[in-house]
C-alpha cells in the first residue's frame, strides 16, 4: 500500500499586525516558520502566535536564541503549531458548474466545508473554494479532495490548511494578497511538496503526482529518496516508488492570436510550442482561472471553445510536455453569449449552477 504523504505549502509573504511586522514562511514538519524582520524581539513574537509571552523562553531554546531581545535579521524561527492556539476558518463554496459532490450530495454556491467534507467532480464539473485570506482552489474533473484541516491562527489570522488530494487536480492561488500564510498543505498518495510561492498545480493520477510551481520553489522528496528542490516555472513528476523520473522548466505560453468567432464558437490558433506532445484548452469566468467552465485536450494548434452564459469570459491554453508536465498559460479574454434574465437582470440559472444561455448566433 502506498504511504499517504504530503504537500506542504511554504510561503513567505508580509502580514502587518499591531504587534509585530510578521513574517510568516510557511510550515516544516510540526512547526510554523517565521523569519525574523528587524525590530522583533521573542516576547512580540510569542505573544502574537501563542498568545502568551512567557513562550518566548521555549522559542529561545528550541531555536537557540542567544539574546531575545536582538534577533538576527532574516532568521527562520520554528514554532511549533501545538503552541499556536487556532479558530476554525470559513472555507466557502463560490463557484460551481455541473454534479459536483460534497459528501454524496450536491453542492451549493455559499456551502461552508467543514472539516472531514469529502469534494468529488466528475467527468463535465468544475469546484472553486475560497478560505479566509483570500486563497482559491479550482477543482477539474474527475477529482476528489478532502478537506482534512481548516484552521486559523487566533490572533494573526493566517491559515493553517490540509488537503488530501485523492484523485485528480487541483490549481491553488495561496494568500493572494501577501498576507502570509501558516501552513497550506496538499497530502497526494505519492509525493511530498514543499512550496514557498503562490501559485502551484497538483495532479494525483496512474500512481503519480505531477506538480508545477508557477512562483516560488518547491522541495520535493518520497521516503527512501533525497528531498530535490524545484525552482519556480519548473515541474516535476514521482512516480508510484518515489522517484523523481523527471524535473523539467515547464513549457512557455503558447503565443495565441486573438479569439475570433468560428464556426464552432469560438477560435484560436497558435504556433507549435517545440516539446508538446499535447494542450490543454480551459475557459474561466474570471482572468486568475478559479472559476473554470470547461477543460479540454487538444493535439491541434487551432482550438474552438464556447462561453457559458453572458459576461467577460478568459480562455487559457497550455502546452504539455511527453511526461504529462503542464506549462505556463498563455490567456485572452472574449466576450459570453447571451442568457436568460428576469426583469431585473439576474441571470436564470440551471440546477447545476449555470447561467440559460441564449443562442450564440
Amino acid at each position: 500500500m502506498l504511504k499517504r504523504l504530503t504537500l506542504y505549502t511554504l510561503l513567505t509573504l508580509a502580514l502587518s499586525s499591531q504587534h509585530v511586522i510578521a513574517q510568516p514562511s510557511g510550515a516544516e514538519g510540526d512547526d510554523f516558520i517565521y523569519q525574523v524582520q528587524s525590530g522583533d524581539t521573542l516576547s512580540d513574537i510569542a505573544d502574537l502566535y501563542t498568545l502568551r509571552v512567557a513562550n518566548w523562553r521555549p522559542l529561545q531554546a528550541l531555536n537557540n536564541v542567544a539574546d531575545p531581545f536582538a534577533l538576527p535579521i532574516g532568521k527562520s524561527l520554528h514554532i511549533p503549531f501545538s503552541m499556536i492556539p487556532m479558530v476554525p476558518a470559513e472555507t466557502v463554496v463560490t463557484h460551481r458548474i455541473g454534479n459536483v459532490q460534497i459528501n454524496g450530495r450536491q453542492a451549493n454556491i455559499g456551502y461552508q466545508l467543514k472539516e472531514g467534507d469529502v469534494v468529488t467532480t466528475d467527468a463535465s464539473s468544475f469546484l472553486a473554494l475560497k478560505l479566509i485570506d483570500e486563497s482559491t482552489v479550482s477543482v477539474p474533473p474527475n477529482s476528489q479532495l478532502t478537506i482534512s484541516r481548516i484552521r486559523a491562527f487566533e490572533r494573526a489570522g493566517i491559515t493553517d490548511s490540509i488537503l488530501i488530494l485523492d484523485k485528480g487536480n487541483i490549481e491553488t492561488r495561496v494568500a493572494p494578497e501577501q498576507q502570509g500564510v501558516g501552513r497550506f498543505e496538499v497530502h497526494t498518495p505519492v509525493a511530498i511538496t514543499g512550496v514557498r510561492g503562490t501559485d502551484l498545480r497538483v495532479r494525483a493520477q496512474d500512481e503519480q503526482t505531477i506538480t508545477e510551481v508557477i512562483t516560488g520553489r518547491a522541495k520535493l522528496h518520497a521516503p527512501g529518496n533525497p528531498a530535490r528542490l524545484v525552482q519556480a516555472n519548473r515541474g516535476a513528476a514521482i512516480d508510484s516508488t518515489g522517484n523523481i523520473y523527471a524535473s523539467t522548466t515547464l513549457l512557455p505560453a503558447p503565443d495565441i492570436s486573438e479569439p475570433v468567432r468560428g464556426p464552432n464558437g469560438w477560435q484560436l490558433s497558435f504556433p507549435a510550442v517545440p516539446g508538446a506532445e499535447s494542450y490543454l484548452v480551459q475557459v474561466s469566468l474570471d482572468e486568475p482561472g478559479s472559476q473554470l467552465v470547461s477543460r479540454d485536450l487538444s493535439t491541434d494548434t487551432t482550438v474552438n471553445f464556447r462561453s457559458s452564459g453572458s459576461g467577460n469570459h478568459y480562455v487559457r491554453v497550455r502546452a504539455i510536455d511527453v511526461h504529462g508536465i503542464m506549462g505556463v498559460d498563455a490567456v485572452a479574454g472574449f466576450p459570453g453569449q447571451a442568457s436568460l434574465t428576469i426583469a431585473d437582470g439576474t441571470p436564470v440559472m440551471t440546477r447545476f449552477g449555470a447561467p440559460v444561455a441564449l443562442t450564440e448566433f
